[in-house]
């Protein structure tokens, strides 16, 4: 139907043969215009303040994380080192007016001991190893019982009793927020001993 004139298709890579290369002035229709194969530069100019803001925004270096209670200033963390690196019962990290967050870690065949907080709703989440939660309305029933593991994460409304244990065989690592805050700002219990005494509680 439409008689074209011969054109290589392949204008580039048959360097010894005889047939004469694709003229594009001769055969526009082969060649887009402008060729595809141009580049051209950005559509857009860089702002000279681009970079400072950058380094401004880099992510801090979290190697090793100095923990203490950053509470009642701006703070950023990785949550996930900062609570596999803290080797202590429990250390308090973040304490405001209305919220609180503490790192935890259980050992091996223990549990953080069954308590209630009638006013405080609280959520874990498990960064490292494998426990029970338990939960119900009063310490002698504890109808709810689930398995957890790495990045689990637990709701316990305020007045529901709680416990968890470790079944592991390694810490149990995980953070716990308080809304509203729990414990005074700056905790820090070393082991489950040191929390039940600082506690005053025989429920741990």
């Amino acid at each position: 139907m439409y008689n074209y004139p011969y054109v290589n298709p392949y204008p580039y890579h048959h360097y010894d043969s005889n047939v004469p290369l694709c003229d594009h002035g001769r055969h526009p229709m082969y060649w887009p215009h402008p060729p595809m194969y141009w580049t051209y530069p950005p559509a857009y100019t860089t702002n000279p303040n681009e970079n400072e803001h950058e380094n401004r925004l880099q992510r801090p270096n979290y190697s090793n994380i100095e923990l203490k209670d950053y509470g009642g200033h701006p703070f950023v963390v990785n949550i996930n080192k900062a609570t596999k690196q803290n080797r202590s019962f429990r250390t308090a990290l973040w304490t405001g007016d209305h919220l609180q967050v503490t790192l935890m870690s259980i050992n091996v065949g223990e549990d953080i001991g069954l308590e209630v907080h009638p006013t405080v709703d609280q959520f874990l989440r498990i960064e490292e190893g494998q426990g029970i939660v338990q939960m119900g309305d009063t310490k002698d029933n504890l109808y709810f019982e689930r398995r957890v593991y790495d990045d689990d994460a637990i709701m316990v409304p305020a007045g529901k009793w709680h416990n968890i244990i470790n079944t592991g065989n390694k810490p149990l690592k995980l953070y716990s927020i308080y809304a509203p805050p729990e414990h005074p700002f700056g905790t820090v219990h070393e082991t489950k001993a040191d929390a039940m005494a600082a506690e005053g509680n025989d429920d741990y």
